[in-house]
Formats: structure tokens, C-alpha cells, sequence
């Protein structure tokens, strides 16, 4: 089996706030059209044009309908998914051949297909669903925080960002070092009381979530409330660990 490199100091990842996130799939689309040619590429679509597409994609939304706990109104989330670039990543120490693995560099988690057989066990092994087989190349592909363009000299410092993040129309998606703790993304999740993903399998995810805010009413009879981020584990992020954990 595969092992983990030692402690990482830089933790190169993802914030993603759930409480702008519009669901309009862009970051989806956008990431399928950039690794269709870069790291991974290429990414497979079976039968696009007709009944029952499917394919490779790094980044999937889902969108939920969730009851509030005050009474009012349902609300919408949608949940954008992809790799979680975790420490201990169960993904990298089940894996046979070390295709799956961990760069002790940067925290980045990757799949080198050259070594990779296609048994699917570190799918099986990632709570989150964040593993994608590739059925024409026979081997598992993920997210690769789009590592050929953040380390790509040739372009503009500020696009130097995983396509995702650079196409987000509502800047709900957040790059940065989660290891340095005076970086935005970590100020953000300090903030906002960012949480990981399913805490509880123990994985310690790289990314982190910004919960929704507390809905407020601004009608002329009444004065808004003050917005505090809710504690992590309120009842919205349970059903969602729930949700996503089926």
C-alpha cells in the first residue's frame, strides 16, 4: 500500500462558501474544459448528445432543498463536490501500486496513470465520491487543483488560479495555503467558521465549506437581525454530511 508523506507545512486548496454559490455549474464547466487538455486529460463523455450521459468530472454540483429549522420558507443549497486534498487521505493508502498519491510539497493529492490498474479501490475508500474512472483510458482521474495552471509561469500571476476558481461568477470559490494561517483562505474559514466535510471519518479534509447564513427579514415593519455564521454542526451541514454520505 501506498504511505503518506510526513506533515505537509503548505496545504494548497479549496474554500468554498455555500452561501453564495449560485449553482450555475460554471466551475464544472469550466474545469472540464481546461483538464479535457491539461494533467489529465483526456476526460471521457459517453454518449453526450442522448438519454443517460455520463463521463468524467472533476467538479459536480448538487443542488438540495432543505427545511429551516425557524419554520420559514425552505432553502436551496447547492453543493459544489470535488477532491478534498485530504491529509490522511484513505484514497493514497489503499492504493496497490502508488498510483495514488500525496506530494509532500504542496498537500496536493494525484493519480499518476502510468502505475494506476483501474481496481477502484481508492474510490471505494473516499467518503465523498470524488473519484472518477475513466472507462476508455481504464485508469481513475480527480481533480488536480489544476496544477498546470497555478504553477504555470507563462501566465498572468492572477489567473495562476484552478479554473474553477476563475470562472466563479459569484466569487464563491476561494484558493489559497490552508497551512498558512495569516493567508486569505484561512482568515476566511476563521471567520465564517468553516468546517470540514464529514469530520467524523477522521480524513481531515484540505478544503473547507462556509456554512449559509441565517436568513433575515428586512421588511420596513421590522429591523434586520444581525447575520452570525451558525455553529458547524447545525442541523443544514448534518443532513447535507448525510446527504452527500449515501
Amino acid at each position: 500500500m501506498t504511505s503518506l508523506p510526513g506533515k505537509t507545512n503548505k496545504k494548497l486548496g479549496l474554500v468554498i462558501d455555500l452561501d453564495i454559490c449560485v449553482g450555475c455549474h460554471a466551475c464544472a464547466v469550466n474545469c472540464k474544459e481546461w483538464n479535457t487538455g491539461g494533467h489529465m486529460a483526456p476526460l471521457t463523455d459517453l454518449n453526450p448528445y442522448g438519454k443517460g450521459q455520463d463521463g468524467v468530472w472533476f467538479n459536480r454540483i448538487h443542488s438540495y432543498e432543505v427545511e429551516r429549522e425557524d419554520g420559514q420558507a425552505n432553502m436551496t443549497v447547492h453543493f459544489p463536490k470535488s477532491c478534498l486534498h485530504c491529509e490522511d487521505a484513505a484514497c493514497v493508502t489503499v492504493c496497490p501500486t502508488g498510483a495514488s498519491y500525496k506530494r509532500a510539497e504542496d498537500g496536493i493529492v494525484l493519480v499518476d496513470e502510468d502505475k494506476c490498474i483501474g481496481c477502484k479501490l481508492c474510490s471505494w475508500a473516499c467518503p465523498y465520491g470524488a473519484r472518477e474512472f475513466d472507462d476508455d483510458q481504464g485508469v481513475m482521474k480527480k481533480c488536480t487543483l489544476c496544477i498546470d495552471r497555478i504553477y504555470n509561469e507563462n501566465l498572468e500571476e492572477i489567473d495562476r488560479v484552478p479554473a474553477c476558481v476563475s470562472t466563479c461568477p459569484a466569487n464563491a470559490r476561494h484558493y489559497g495555503d490552508l497551512g498558512d494561517p495569516s493567508s486569505e483562505v484561512s482568515r476566511l474559514v476563521a471567520e465564517r467558521e468553516g468546517y470540514d466535510l464529514m469530520p467524523e471519518m477522521g480524513y481531515r479534509p484540505t478544503n473547507k465549506y462556509l456554512p449559509p447564513r441565517p436568513r433575515t427579514d428586512t421588511g420596513a415593519d421590522k429591523a434586520p437581525e444581525a447575520s452570525q455564521p451558525p455553529a458547524p454542526e447545525n442541523r443544514l451541514l448534518r443532513w447535507l454530511d448525510r446527504a452527500l454520505s449515501r
